[in-house]
């Protein structure tokens, strides 16, 4: 008998060490190569990330663990990450994005999605929910906004609150005008000072709370799809959204989605909690988790109980 529980033993230990397999490639989305990522076994659910023009790698692996019962489909959205940039920027709109979520859906064979959007990528999923709500299984909206003008209030009592030394340095590099300056390499992006004072100080204490990422860099951080955040979220700075995501006002359209809806937000989030107290109220039988001790990447200061919080969701959805 002893011997045959020790079989047993190391007979599971070697099934739960087996690799998972990654797959990888490109979806044409008329005529854009839209990067994915996918593994894991289960029903789909399709993860979409912030920025805009930030890409999917910022997710893992952090959320690889929810691979354990569900088939993960990462993507880069277009201008971003791996995905193509286009020559036209007034192409990267929420519309087009949605349509290559879509496209990503359809070539892979998903059938019926649940689908994650985290911060931009949380207004996305709406966009996407509101266009193709018979291919949503379910719906959930992480660390995210539903109207362009209550996220510009938000940014108003941000700036509001800081310390005011701040506030001159980085109201005085606005006014200067934030592209084309400084080093040669510099010009098509933010300069590093205004990184480091925007992302660095001003952002930090929204960003992590409990448990902050010892490698987090602004300046690293500014590696992205300059062009996508440009024409999306503007050019006068990171305490204003006046590019065209100025079009995402979702209140009254909210009111509309029937999939099951988790809404998850930290108590010091960026966006701010009471946006998401607004979309559970908007969206009926919606569910709302609010982590504590949380910035904006909740799965990174409370991981465990980020993805109890989705497992629970998307399991009991189904049950």
């Amino acid at each position: 008998m002893r011997f045959c529980a020790c079989f047993l033993l190391l007979f599971a230990a070697a099934c739960a060490a087996e690799p998972i397999p990654i797959q990888e490639g490109y979806v044409d989305s008329d005529g854009v190569l839209i990067y994915y990522k996918a593994f894991g076994q289960g029903p789909p659910l399709l993860l979409l990330h912030g920025g805009p023009g930030a890409s999917h790698d910022y997710l893992l692996p952090h959320l690889a663990p929810l691979a354990r019962r569900h088939r993960l489909v990462f993507l880069d959205e277009r201008g971003s990450g791996r995905s193509t940039r286009l020559e036209d920027p007034s192409g990267y709109t929420v519309e087009k994005m949605a349509e290559d979520v879509e496209a990503v859906r359809t070539a892979l064979g998903l059938g019926r999605v649940a689908v994650l959007g985290h911060s931009y990528g949380g207004v996305l999923a709406q966009a996407y929910a509101l266009r193709y709500p018979d291919n949503l299984s379910h719906l959930l909206l992480c660390s995210t906004f539903h109207s362009t003008s209550k996220m510009n209030e938000v940014f108003r009592r941000m700036l509001a609150s800081m310390d005011p030394k701040l506030r001159k340095r980085i109201e005085a590099m606005e006014k200067a005008g934030l592209y084309g300056k400084g080093r040669v390499y510099e010009r098509n992006r933010y300069t590093n000072d205004y990184m480091i004072a925007a992302w660095g100080e001003a952002y930090f204490p929204y960003v992590y709370r409990r448990r902050p990422d010892a490698n987090y860099d602004p300046v690293t951080n500014g590696n992205m799809g300059w062009e996508v955040y440009r024409e999306m979220w503007g050019v006068h700075g990171e305490f204003v959204i006046d590019g065209n995501l100025k079009s995402v006002e979702y209140a009254e359209r909210l009111k509309s989605v029937k999939a099951p809806t988790l809404i998850t937000v930290g108590d010091h989030d960026e966006c701010d909690p009471s946006l998401a107290r607004e979309m559970h109220a908007l969206i009926p039988g919606s569910k709302l988790v609010v982590l504590p001790e949380s910035g904006h990447m909740t799965f990174v200061d409370q991981p465990a109980m980020f993805l109890r919080a989705v497992e629970e969701f998307l399991n009991g959805a189904r049950e």
